[in-house]
């Protein structure tokens, strides 16, 4: 493992994350359309929508049942999830290179990233 290939490997890394994240973004929003195509639209008013899966487990199942919300919501999650992955994938990296220093900031990096989003949570 060279720095060279490790930067080669993280940035397909966030391509294929984006790319994946946008999607299943636009899949959940045909599905949307397609369900709602029509649904009379009022902007003087906003309701949020009952039901909306809020939890982890609640996206998963929305969206393994092909339903938008569900889908719209895993594709931001993927999206959200991306940058955490290039930092997992930099400890690694930097883990397979011995590079002992790159790996403690990069794993307090990972461990503030995955505390501030399980508190958000």
């Amino acid at each position: 493992m060279n720095d060279q290939r490790l930067e080669v490997m993280i940035g397909r890394l966030l391509q294929a994350g984006v790319l994946l994240a946008a999607a299943i973004v636009f899949a959940g929003g045909a599905v949307y359309l397609v369900q709602h195509a029509d649904a009379k639209v009022d902007f003087r008013h906003f309701a949020a929508r009952p039901g909306v899966p809020r939890t982890f487990r609640g996206i998963f199942q929305s969206a393994a049942a092909f339903e938008s919300e569900g889908l719209i919501q895993l594709g931001l999650l993927l999206l959200i999830a991306t940058p955490v992955a290039r930092v997992a994938m930099a400890v690694v990296g930097f883990f397979m290179e011995r590079d002992w220093l790159y790996v403690t900031v990069s794993a307090i990096v990972l461990a503030v990233l995955v505390f501030s989003l399980m508190r958000a949570a």
